[in-house]
């Protein structure tokens, strides 16, 4: 297998990984537990693991003081973006808000032309119309009832605080920090956010089930930990760009496993919906100047040997 193949399936993987966190979250909400004690568990197993990659490549945690409150604050919009996200899950089919948050990179665009003055091409202006037709398309459900405004502004504010936090590490002094240390303490920080809402531990749910921890487990596992791993190598092989295409297949994957597992209807409108935004954010990825932003700068990234075949 070449490192193009290779790098296109770790790509895949990766979306595929980081679209399943409807899958392991609503079984916890059906057995009683509520978002907050879901991701305090998610972010307290992710950073163990975290550690061990930083260990295992043999890099240090050391913090410049400087670069302290800014990680706070990243860490407290990923956390906010994730807290979002898993509440909308309340209010709508798990398919259609990971759809929804999939217009962050559109959001970014807007970030990089409001706020830096960055250029809008007539490109990016198509692209965010022709998300918004497919938001309408997905505004009434399969039931022909309308979505839920709370879900609706939820799955908004996460996906804003997302889009700000992508912009804010790569304009920041935060920029300069090795990607695995960033996210470590991304997660160490955010994390206080949820220790707060369940009030130091005196209300977090737990779960009896001995399966349940494992949805836990899993949710830090391969959202977190294998998403991000097979990002950074994908980049390596393949490039920002395709890798940050490829991010296309993390709705796909909610959708899925929301209608195999979780019985959610996909009518032919849902359908078109659905594909209109991620056509929409897979062209402004290609065709824009915001994929450095989507996917850390490739020297970000420890350089990983890439073992080639001895030509005979």
């Amino acid at each position: 297998m070449n490192t193009k193949t290779k790098g296109y399936i770790l790509g895949i993987i990766a979306a595929a990984a980081y679209g399943m966190n409807p899958l392991f979250a609503l079984p916890l909400y059906k057995a009683g537990m509520n978002p907050d004690s879901v991701l305090f568990f998610r972010y307290l197993f992710a950073i163990p693991v975290l550690g061990i990659m930083i260990k295992a490549r043999g890099r240090n945690f050391k913090l410049q003081r400087k670069e302290v409150l800014p990680l706070v604050i990243m860490g407290l919009l990923v956390a906010l973006s994730s807290l979002a996200l898993f509440l909308s899950y309340n209010y709508m089919e798990a398919g259609i808000a990971s759809t929804l948050l999939f217009v962050y990179p559109i959001m970014v665009a807007l970030i990089m032309a409001f706020v830096f003055k960055e250029k809008l091409t007539l490109l990016t202006i198509s692209c965010i119309l022709l998300a918004l037709v497919g938001i309408g398309l997905l505004y009434k459900t399969s039931s022909g009832s309308t979505l839920s405004t709370t879900g609706i502004i939820l799955v908004m504010v996460s996906a804003l605080s997302y889009a700000i936090y992508i912009v804010g590490v790569n304009r920041s002094i935060l920029k300069e920090i090795a990607t695995l240390k960033l996210t470590f303490y991304i997660l160490l920080f955010g994390m206080t956010l949820f220790l707060v809402r369940v009030d130091f531990g005196k209300s977090l749910l737990t779960v009896d089930a001995w399966y349940l921890w494992g949805n836990l487990i899993a949710l830090a596992i391969f959202p977190t930990a294998i998403s991000f791993l097979c990002t950074t190598q994908a980049v390596q092989y393949i490039g920002s760009t395709p890798t940050a295409i490829l991010g296309a297949l993390e709705p796909l994957t909610a959708v899925f496993f929301g209608i195999t597992v979780f019985g959610e209807v996909l009518t032919p409108r849902l359908c078109c919906g659905i594909l209109m935004i991620i056509l929409a954010v897979t062209l402004i990825i290609a065709g824009g100047n915001i994929t450095t932003y989507m996917v850390r700068f490739r020297k970000m990234f420890p350089k990983l040997p890439i073992k080639k075949k001895a030509i005979h």
